[in-house]
């Protein structure tokens, strides 16, 4: 049992506190298996060869997140590391790790903000258009996790897979994870398993403060994504940085502008 000392408003309590509750820990389990058993299968479809391949996994995170929620999110991290060893282990997969994370976070944490108690299954125009809204949230972020990381790492150029992850995950998101989440999403309520039902001890900020992590999250990731395009593109020459710096592979300037957007996107993402 949690003591009340532990519980409040913080978002990333639920992150910790879930792995006190042995229910989340077997769902945490079962997201990261899910999401392997799919991941591993089509390491041999590549989208662009050495860097990424076909993922219709990543429907696995979206559908999770809206059912375990922060077990889903360590569970997607798991489960792409787990991925990874039959791939191919390079530094960036580090960065691999925390943009699964996110991509597993941000859809239930941003449904709790947009969703105003409506189900993520509803066939409501304004319910489709809040999940793609979380859904596109989510992809952002993991990809500018990603690309900003090997960026970085000078293993590849932000705009190689900062686009690509995108494609590739709301692809999934769009196409196979709401069959998904119609046929599961009703019985997981029903028997309440949903990660609600399972942690009532964690409370929510007041919605006031969770609109505003919604825009600095939004604001962050944007910026990120615009910034790392246009400076890894070499599409953009920042004149208050001197000249030796504007060479590929961009890392510093990436560095210098992007660090900033992806700070203020987690700043927002734990407001939430």
């Amino acid at each position: 049992m949690i003591a009340e000392s532990e519980t409040g408003f913080e978002s990333t309590s639920e992150l910790r506190l879930m792995w006190r509750n042995t229910r989340m820990v077997v769902l945490c389990a079962i997201s990261a298996a899910l999401y392997a058993a799919v991941l591993v299968p089509f390491k041999v479809v590549p989208l662009i060869p050495g860097v990424t391949e076909l993922r219709p996994a990543n429907a696995i995170p979206i559908v999770c997140s809206f059912l375990f929620g922060p077990a889903a999110a360590w569970g997607s991290a798991i489960g792409n590391m787990i991925g990874d060893f039959f791939g191919g282990v390079s530094p960036g997969d580090i960065f691999g790790f925390f943009a699964n994370l996110v991509y597993g976070w941000i859809p239930y944490k941003v449904w709790q903000v947009i969703g105003r108690g409506e189900s993520p299954v509803a066939r409501t125009p304004s319910a489709i258009l809040k999940y793609v809204i979380a859904c596109l949230a989510a992809s952002v972020l993991c990809a500018d996790l990603v690309g900003w990381g090997d960026n970085l790492l000078v293993i590849r150029p932000f705009a190689m897979l900062g686009n690509v992850i995108i494609f590739n995950n709301m692809a999934s998101a769009l196409l196979l994870a709401p069959f998904i989440l119609a046929a599961v999403y009703p019985r997981v309520k029903k028997g309440r398993m949903l990660y609600e039902d399972m942690m009532p001890e964690v409370k929510r900020r007041p919605m006031a403060i969770r609109i505003v992590g919604f825009s600095m999250l939004i604001a962050g990731e944007t910026g990120a994504w615009l910034f790392g395009n246009l400076l890894s593109a070499g599409l953009w020459m920042p004149t208050f940085l001197p000249a030796a710096m504007m060479v590929a592979p961009y890392d510093k300037p990436i560095a210098i502008i992007v660090s900033p957007f992806i700070l203020l996107a987690f700043a927002g993402l734990f407001l939430m």
